[in-house]
């Protein structure tokens, strides 16, 4: 009788295609490169933040942490960036309406200042 408790080896994740399609697009209209950020967001998902080469947003959410890793090496042109620093920050430039789109009803609102890339 054995008690080793080895686990079988886990099958290697593919990247979904259709993601990795829909990120070879942006890239396409953002410049032809970019940088990834991945982010666990809950419930099991994991948020893929994308900045194009001219720094605007757009994201790609995934099942799980092994897939977002594999999405990243399977996209060239996509470079994985260890977290919101500096330099990335300050290359984000969101799209005209994205702050209104991301604030719902707030948008909407005539007290409220314009976002600094509205004025």
């Amino acid at each position: 009788m054995s008690t080793d408790t080895a686990k079988p080896a886990a099958a290697p994740v593919s990247a979904p295609k259709d993601v990795v399609a829909d990120i070879e697009k942006f890239l396409a209209a953002h410049g032809g490169s970019g940088s990834a950020v991945v982010q666990p967001v809950g419930e099991g998902r994991v948020r893929i933040t994308l900045v194009g080469e001219d720094g605007i947003l757009g994201d790609q959410v995934v099942p799980d942490l092994v897939t977002a890793n594999a999405v990243v090496e399977a996209v060239s042109g996509l470079t994985e960036a260890a977290g919101w620093d500096r330099e990335l920050t300050s290359k984000v430039t969101p799209r005209p309406g994205h702050f209104a789109q991301m604030a719902g009803w707030v948008a909407r609102q005539t007290r409220f200042p314009k976002a600094r890339n509205e004025r």
